[in-house]
Protein backbone atom coordinates (compact mmCIF):
# COMPACT_ATOMS: atom_id res chain seq x y z
CA UNK A 1 0.00 0.00 0.00
CA UNK A 2 1.24 3.64 -0.84
CA UNK A 3 2.33 6.15 2.10
CA UNK A 4 -0.55 8.77 2.33
CA UNK A 5 0.29 12.15 0.89
CA UNK A 6 1.60 14.84 2.93
CA UNK A 7 -1.52 16.35 1.81
CA UNK A 8 -3.56 13.84 3.36
CA UNK A 9 -1.62 13.61 6.95
CA UNK A 10 -2.00 17.14 7.25
CA UNK A 11 -5.38 16.95 7.12
CA UNK A 12 -6.04 14.13 9.18
CA UNK A 13 -3.75 16.12 11.86
CA UNK A 14 -6.24 18.74 11.86
CA UNK A 15 -9.04 16.95 12.21
CA UNK A 16 -7.68 15.15 14.97
CA UNK A 17 -6.73 18.52 16.41
CA UNK A 18 -10.31 19.87 15.89
CA UNK A 19 -11.94 16.39 17.61
CA UNK A 20 -9.65 16.35 20.63
CA UNK A 21 -9.92 20.39 21.14
CA UNK A 22 -11.60 20.47 24.42
CA UNK A 23 -8.45 18.16 26.19
CA UNK A 24 -5.98 20.91 25.65
CA UNK A 25 -7.71 24.12 25.16
CA UNK A 26 -6.96 26.87 27.84
CA UNK A 27 -9.98 26.55 30.09
CA UNK A 28 -8.97 29.67 31.86
CA UNK A 29 -10.18 31.98 28.87
CA UNK A 30 -13.65 32.43 28.99
CA UNK A 31 -14.52 35.62 27.55
CA UNK A 32 -12.73 37.89 24.50
CA UNK A 33 -11.90 40.51 27.05
CA UNK A 34 -9.22 39.25 28.87
CA UNK A 35 -6.92 41.90 29.77
CA UNK A 36 -3.05 41.72 29.58
CA UNK A 37 -2.26 41.22 32.99
CA UNK A 38 -4.28 37.49 32.61
CA UNK A 39 -2.72 36.61 29.75
CA UNK A 40 0.77 36.57 31.09
CA UNK A 41 -0.19 34.63 34.08
CA UNK A 42 -1.21 31.65 31.70
CA UNK A 43 1.82 32.42 29.77
CA UNK A 44 3.50 31.66 32.68
CA UNK A 45 1.92 28.91 33.86
CA UNK A 46 2.04 26.96 29.80
CA UNK A 47 5.69 28.04 30.26
CA UNK A 48 6.10 26.38 33.53
CA UNK A 49 4.41 22.98 32.29
CA UNK A 50 6.79 23.39 28.82
CA UNK A 51 9.50 22.02 30.38
CA UNK A 52 11.76 24.96 28.81
CA UNK A 53 10.24 24.41 25.53
CA UNK A 54 8.62 28.12 25.34
CA UNK A 55 10.74 30.78 25.85
CA UNK A 56 9.17 34.09 27.41
CA UNK A 57 11.24 37.47 26.42
CA UNK A 58 9.98 41.23 27.40
CA UNK A 59 11.48 42.97 23.88
CA UNK A 60 9.54 46.03 25.33
CA UNK A 61 6.73 48.30 26.86
CA UNK A 62 3.92 49.96 25.77
CA UNK A 63 2.93 53.00 25.48
CA UNK A 64 1.77 52.81 29.06
CA UNK A 65 4.56 50.54 30.42
CA UNK A 66 2.89 46.83 30.18
CA UNK A 67 5.13 44.33 29.07
CA UNK A 68 5.27 43.53 25.20
CA UNK A 69 6.69 40.14 25.13
CA UNK A 70 8.11 37.66 22.22
CA UNK A 71 7.46 34.01 22.67
CA UNK A 72 9.99 31.68 20.64
CA UNK A 73 9.46 28.01 20.68
CA UNK A 74 11.68 25.28 18.40
CA UNK A 75 15.09 25.28 16.99
CA UNK A 76 14.34 24.74 13.04
CA UNK A 77 15.78 26.75 10.06
CA UNK A 78 12.25 28.08 9.53
CA UNK A 79 11.52 31.32 10.68
CA UNK A 80 7.67 31.81 11.39
CA UNK A 81 6.67 34.86 13.00
CA UNK A 82 3.16 35.68 14.55
CA UNK A 83 1.81 38.71 15.74
CA UNK A 84 -1.59 39.07 17.33
CA UNK A 85 -3.68 42.05 18.45
CA UNK A 86 -2.40 44.80 17.01
CA UNK A 87 -5.99 46.10 17.82
CA UNK A 88 -6.87 45.54 21.41
CA UNK A 89 -10.34 45.03 20.51
CA UNK A 90 -9.27 41.67 18.07
CA UNK A 91 -8.31 38.99 20.42
CA UNK A 92 -9.83 35.88 18.69
CA UNK A 93 -6.06 34.85 17.13
CA UNK A 94 -4.83 35.63 20.90
CA UNK A 95 -6.75 33.00 22.39
CA UNK A 96 -6.11 30.64 19.41
CA UNK A 97 -2.15 31.20 20.33
CA UNK A 98 -2.73 29.83 23.61
CA UNK A 99 -4.80 26.51 23.08
CA UNK A 100 -1.61 25.78 20.31
CA UNK A 101 0.73 26.68 22.98
CA UNK A 102 -1.04 24.41 25.54
CA UNK A 103 -1.42 21.71 22.78
CA UNK A 104 1.97 21.77 22.34
CA UNK A 105 2.82 21.79 25.81
CA UNK A 106 0.66 18.63 25.66
CA UNK A 107 1.79 16.91 22.96
CA UNK A 108 6.05 17.26 23.00
CA UNK A 109 6.20 13.66 21.94
CA UNK A 110 3.75 13.74 19.15
CA UNK A 111 5.13 13.30 15.64
CA UNK A 112 3.78 16.55 13.89
CA UNK A 113 4.86 18.56 16.78
CA UNK A 114 8.52 17.28 17.41
CA UNK A 115 8.60 18.03 12.97
CA UNK A 116 7.30 21.48 14.02
CA UNK A 117 10.44 21.85 17.03
CA UNK A 118 12.57 20.23 14.53
CA UNK A 119 12.25 22.35 11.34
CA UNK A 120 10.88 26.04 12.81
CA UNK A 121 11.15 28.41 15.00
CA UNK A 122 7.87 29.86 15.97
CA UNK A 123 8.62 33.63 17.39
CA UNK A 124 4.95 35.26 18.57
CA UNK A 125 3.88 38.53 19.70
CA UNK A 126 0.61 37.28 21.05
CA UNK A 127 -0.58 40.82 22.06
CA UNK A 128 1.15 43.61 20.44
CA UNK A 129 -1.57 46.66 21.86
CA UNK A 130 -2.25 45.94 25.14
CA UNK A 131 -2.74 49.58 26.16
CA UNK A 132 -5.82 49.25 23.75
CA UNK A 133 -6.55 45.21 24.86
CA UNK A 134 -7.24 46.80 28.37
CA UNK A 135 -9.74 49.20 27.31
CA UNK A 136 -11.33 46.58 24.42
CA UNK A 137 -10.49 49.09 21.76
CA UNK A 138 -9.12 49.22 18.23
CA UNK A 139 -6.44 52.29 18.65
CA UNK A 140 -3.57 52.65 20.67
CA UNK A 141 -3.63 54.92 24.00
CA UNK A 142 -2.64 57.58 21.50
CA UNK A 143 -5.71 56.83 19.48
CA UNK A 144 -3.00 55.86 16.56
CA UNK A 145 -4.12 52.71 14.34
CA UNK A 146 -0.89 50.93 14.82
CA UNK A 147 -1.18 49.15 11.43
CA UNK A 148 -0.68 52.54 9.83
CA UNK A 149 2.30 53.26 11.44
CA UNK A 150 4.82 50.70 9.41
CA UNK A 151 6.09 53.92 8.20
CA UNK A 152 6.20 56.71 10.75
CA UNK A 153 6.90 54.58 13.77
CA UNK A 154 5.42 57.09 16.21
CA UNK A 155 4.41 54.28 18.80
CA UNK A 156 6.99 52.20 20.99
CA UNK A 157 4.21 48.90 19.82
CA UNK A 158 4.86 49.85 15.93
CA UNK A 159 8.46 50.47 16.81
CA UNK A 160 9.27 46.39 18.82
CA UNK A 161 7.26 44.63 15.88
CA UNK A 162 10.03 46.13 12.96
CA UNK A 163 12.69 45.66 15.34
CA UNK A 164 11.81 42.24 16.02
CA UNK A 165 10.85 41.44 11.97
CA UNK A 166 14.48 42.74 10.98
CA UNK A 167 16.08 41.36 13.75
CA UNK A 168 14.97 37.78 13.11
CA UNK A 169 14.20 38.16 8.90
CA UNK A 170 11.72 35.49 9.16
CA UNK A 171 10.68 33.41 6.13
CA UNK A 172 6.95 33.60 6.94
CA UNK A 173 4.91 35.81 8.51
CA UNK A 174 1.13 35.38 10.17
CA UNK A 175 -0.59 38.71 10.68
CA UNK A 176 -3.49 38.11 13.48
CA UNK A 177 -6.71 39.93 13.16
CA UNK A 178 -10.35 40.42 13.78
CA UNK A 179 -12.73 41.99 11.41
CA UNK A 180 -16.24 42.75 11.76
CA UNK A 181 -18.35 40.18 12.29
CA UNK A 182 -21.02 40.43 9.16
CA UNK A 183 -19.15 40.28 6.23
CA UNK A 184 -19.93 37.77 4.03
CA UNK A 185 -18.58 35.78 0.95
CA UNK A 186 -19.09 37.07 -2.30
CA UNK A 187 -22.47 37.01 -3.42
CA UNK A 188 -23.62 33.75 -1.41
CA UNK A 189 -25.19 35.44 1.80
CA UNK A 190 -22.97 33.09 3.94
CA UNK A 191 -20.95 35.06 6.70
CA UNK A 192 -17.13 34.94 6.38
CA UNK A 193 -16.05 33.08 9.29
CA UNK A 194 -12.01 33.52 7.45
CA UNK A 195 -10.77 35.70 5.57
CA UNK A 196 -7.41 35.72 4.10
CA UNK A 197 -5.13 37.82 2.44
CA UNK A 198 -1.28 37.59 0.47
CA UNK A 199 -0.85 41.21 0.66
CA UNK A 200 0.59 43.33 -2.37
CA UNK A 201 3.88 45.10 -2.19
CA UNK A 202 3.11 47.71 -4.62
CA UNK A 203 0.19 49.45 -5.85
CA UNK A 204 0.54 47.06 -9.34
CA UNK A 205 -0.16 43.95 -7.07
CA UNK A 206 3.23 42.36 -8.32
CA UNK A 207 3.94 39.22 -7.91
CA UNK A 208 7.25 38.12 -6.43
CA UNK A 209 8.76 34.93 -5.24
CA UNK A 210 8.02 36.51 -1.77
CA UNK A 211 3.90 36.78 -2.66
CA UNK A 212 3.92 33.52 -4.50
CA UNK A 213 5.48 32.28 -1.18
CA UNK A 214 2.83 33.69 1.01
CA UNK A 215 -0.18 32.88 -1.74
CA UNK A 216 0.72 29.09 -1.28
CA UNK A 217 0.80 29.12 1.98
CA UNK A 218 -2.46 30.99 2.24
CA UNK A 219 -3.48 28.14 -0.24
CA UNK A 220 -2.70 25.78 1.92
CA UNK A 221 -4.94 27.46 4.69
CA UNK A 222 -7.96 27.18 2.97
CA UNK A 223 -7.52 23.42 2.29
CA UNK A 224 -7.28 23.18 6.05
CA UNK A 225 -10.40 25.86 6.77
CA UNK A 226 -12.55 24.19 4.37
CA UNK A 227 -12.45 20.90 5.68
CA UNK A 228 -14.57 23.04 8.82
CA UNK A 229 -16.08 26.23 7.36
CA UNK A 230 -16.27 25.39 3.61
CA UNK A 231 -18.60 27.82 1.72
CA UNK A 232 -17.30 30.58 4.92
CA UNK A 233 -14.26 31.55 3.83
CA UNK A 234 -13.53 34.69 1.87
CA UNK A 235 -10.41 36.64 0.64
CA UNK A 236 -9.69 39.96 2.16
CA UNK A 237 -9.12 42.97 0.04
CA UNK A 238 -5.84 43.83 -1.52
CA UNK A 239 -5.42 47.00 -2.40
CA UNK A 240 -1.85 48.20 -1.25
CA UNK A 241 -2.59 49.92 1.87
CA UNK A 242 1.70 52.02 2.08
CA UNK A 243 0.94 52.70 5.97
CA UNK A 244 -0.28 49.20 6.77
CA UNK A 245 2.19 46.55 8.73
CA UNK A 246 1.00 43.79 6.18
CA UNK A 247 1.82 45.12 2.98
CA UNK A 248 5.27 46.58 4.26
CA UNK A 249 6.50 42.85 6.18
CA UNK A 250 5.21 41.48 2.76
CA UNK A 251 7.78 44.20 1.30
CA UNK A 252 10.51 43.57 3.72
CA UNK A 253 10.88 40.04 2.27
CA UNK A 254 8.69 38.05 4.74
CA UNK A 255 5.96 35.98 2.94
CA UNK A 256 3.08 37.45 4.65
CA UNK A 257 -0.14 35.86 5.38
CA UNK A 258 -3.55 37.65 6.89
CA UNK A 259 -5.87 35.92 8.84
CA UNK A 260 -8.84 37.29 10.05
CA UNK A 261 -11.78 36.04 12.33
CA UNK A 262 -15.24 37.46 11.85
CA UNK A 263 -18.47 36.14 12.22
CA UNK A 264 -20.34 33.10 13.41
CA UNK A 265 -23.49 32.64 14.40
CA UNK A 266 -24.39 31.87 17.88
CA UNK A 267 -20.83 32.82 18.93
CA UNK A 268 -20.52 36.65 19.65
CA UNK A 269 -17.46 35.56 22.08
CA UNK A 270 -16.09 33.93 18.99
CA UNK A 271 -14.97 30.92 20.87
CA UNK A 272 -15.51 28.68 17.94
CA UNK A 273 -13.27 30.85 15.66
CA UNK A 274 -10.71 30.75 18.52
CA UNK A 275 -10.75 27.00 17.85
CA UNK A 276 -10.57 27.20 14.40
CA UNK A 277 -7.23 29.43 14.70
CA UNK A 278 -5.41 27.16 16.96
CA UNK A 279 -6.02 24.05 14.50
CA UNK A 280 -5.08 26.20 11.57
CA UNK A 281 -2.15 27.67 13.06
CA UNK A 282 -1.01 24.24 13.94
CA UNK A 283 -1.69 22.85 10.71
CA UNK A 284 0.40 25.28 8.78
CA UNK A 285 3.40 24.93 11.17
CA UNK A 286 3.38 21.24 10.54
CA UNK A 287 2.72 22.26 6.85
CA UNK A 288 5.64 24.51 6.81
CA UNK A 289 8.17 22.29 8.77
CA UNK A 290 7.55 19.40 6.35
CA UNK A 291 7.22 21.62 2.88
CA UNK A 292 3.85 20.71 2.52
CA UNK A 293 2.51 23.89 1.40
CA UNK A 294 4.71 24.49 -1.26
CA UNK A 295 2.96 22.07 -3.47
CA UNK A 296 -0.11 23.99 -2.59
CA UNK A 297 -2.74 25.06 -5.73
CA UNK A 298 -2.22 28.77 -5.53
CA UNK A 299 -5.91 28.97 -7.18
CA UNK A 300 -7.69 27.60 -4.43
CA UNK A 301 -6.62 31.14 -2.92
CA UNK A 302 -6.95 33.30 -5.92
CA UNK A 303 -10.61 32.21 -6.63
CA UNK A 304 -11.79 32.61 -2.63
CA UNK A 305 -15.01 35.17 -3.32
CA UNK A 306 -13.98 38.35 -1.85
CA UNK A 307 -15.07 39.97 1.28
CA UNK A 308 -18.15 41.85 0.90
CA UNK A 309 -20.72 43.04 3.87
CA UNK A 310 -24.28 42.26 3.33
CA UNK A 311 -25.48 40.68 6.36
CA UNK A 312 -27.66 41.64 9.23
CA UNK A 313 -27.32 40.20 12.82
CA UNK A 314 -31.99 40.23 12.43
CA UNK A 315 -34.15 41.52 9.07
CA UNK A 316 -37.55 41.83 9.50
CA UNK A 317 -38.69 41.62 6.56
CA UNK A 318 -41.96 42.58 3.89
CA UNK A 319 -43.09 45.33 6.95
CA UNK A 320 -46.07 48.03 6.00
CA UNK A 321 -44.50 51.51 7.01
CA UNK A 322 -47.42 53.70 8.05
CA UNK A 323 -46.84 57.61 8.24
CA UNK A 324 -48.89 60.52 9.68
CA UNK A 325 -50.01 63.72 7.52
CA UNK A 326 -51.12 61.72 4.32
CA UNK A 327 -47.99 60.55 3.27
CA UNK A 328 -48.31 56.57 1.51
CA UNK A 329 -47.59 53.69 3.59
CA UNK A 330 -44.41 51.74 1.79
CA UNK A 331 -43.26 47.56 2.35
CA UNK A 332 -39.97 47.38 3.81
CA UNK A 333 -37.39 45.43 5.30
CA UNK A 334 -35.82 46.40 8.52
CA UNK A 335 -32.21 45.71 9.46
CA UNK A 336 -31.05 45.21 13.06
CA UNK A 337 -27.84 44.78 14.78
CA UNK A 338 -26.54 44.24 18.20
CA UNK A 339 -23.76 46.95 19.53
CA UNK A 340 -22.13 45.99 23.03
CA UNK A 341 -21.71 48.59 25.49
CA UNK A 342 -19.95 48.53 28.68
CA UNK A 343 -21.23 50.88 31.52
CA UNK A 344 -19.55 52.63 34.16
CA UNK A 345 -19.32 49.81 36.14
CA UNK A 346 -17.27 48.01 33.30
CA UNK A 347 -20.38 45.51 32.66
CA UNK A 348 -20.93 44.35 28.95
CA UNK A 349 -24.55 45.60 28.18
CA UNK A 350 -25.55 44.78 24.64
CA UNK A 351 -28.15 46.76 22.66
CA UNK A 352 -29.94 46.19 19.62
CA UNK A 353 -30.04 48.64 17.05
CA UNK A 354 -32.06 49.73 13.67
CA UNK A 355 -29.11 50.16 11.08
CA UNK A 356 -30.67 49.53 7.49
CA UNK A 357 -34.49 50.11 6.50
CA UNK A 358 -35.79 49.51 2.91
CA UNK A 359 -34.65 46.73 0.59
CA UNK A 360 -32.79 44.01 2.25
CA UNK A 361 -33.20 41.19 -0.28
CA UNK A 362 -29.65 41.16 -1.08
CA UNK A 363 -28.57 41.22 2.55
CA UNK A 364 -28.52 37.79 4.45
CA UNK A 365 -29.01 37.49 8.09
CA UNK A 366 -28.22 35.71 11.71
CA UNK A 367 -32.42 35.66 12.19
CA UNK A 368 -35.24 36.45 9.52
CA UNK A 369 -38.35 37.32 10.79
CA UNK A 370 -41.22 37.31 8.51
CA UNK A 371 -43.48 40.36 8.92
CA UNK A 372 -45.84 40.54 5.42
CA UNK A 373 -48.91 41.24 6.32
CA UNK A 374 -48.02 43.47 9.61
CA UNK A 375 -47.20 47.37 9.79
CA UNK A 376 -45.92 49.39 12.03
CA UNK A 377 -45.46 53.02 12.94
CA UNK A 378 -43.20 55.05 11.19
CA UNK A 379 -42.07 57.10 14.39
CA UNK A 380 -41.09 53.62 15.83
CA UNK A 381 -38.28 52.35 12.74
CA UNK A 382 -36.10 54.68 13.05
CA UNK A 383 -32.71 54.05 11.54
CA UNK A 384 -29.92 54.02 14.71
CA UNK A 385 -32.62 54.24 17.24
CA UNK A 386 -32.20 51.41 20.21
CA UNK A 387 -34.82 49.27 20.69
CA UNK A 388 -36.36 45.98 22.60
CA UNK A 389 -36.83 43.40 19.95
CA UNK A 390 -39.57 41.77 21.22
CA UNK A 391 -41.61 45.02 22.44
CA UNK A 392 -41.40 45.70 18.75
CA UNK A 393 -42.49 42.59 17.48
CA UNK A 394 -45.67 42.59 19.89
CA UNK A 395 -46.47 46.01 18.89
CA UNK A 396 -46.73 45.34 14.99
CA UNK A 397 -49.95 45.34 13.78
CA UNK A 398 -52.25 43.89 11.13
CA UNK A 399 -52.24 45.56 8.03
Amino acid sequence: MAAPSLDSDIRRYTRDLYDSYEAYKVKDVTSKRFKHSAMMDILHLLQASMKNILRIEQIGVSSEGRSINLLTIGSGKKKIFMWSQMHGDEPTATMGVLDMLSYIGQNQASREVEKILAETTLLIIPMLNPDGAERFQRRSVHGIDINRDALQLQTNEAKLLKQTRDEYSPEFGFNLHDQEPRYTVGSSGNVATIALLAPAYDYAKSENAIRLRAKKVAAALVTIFSQFIGGHISRYDDSFEPRAFGDNIQKWGTSTVLIESGGSKGDPEKMSIRKLNCVALLGICYSIAAGEYEHADVSLYERLPENTKNLCDIIISGLTLTFANGVASVVVDVGLNTEETVDSRGVVQQKMKIVEIGDLSMHSSFQAIDARGKSANSSEIVMERVVDLEKLISALKGV
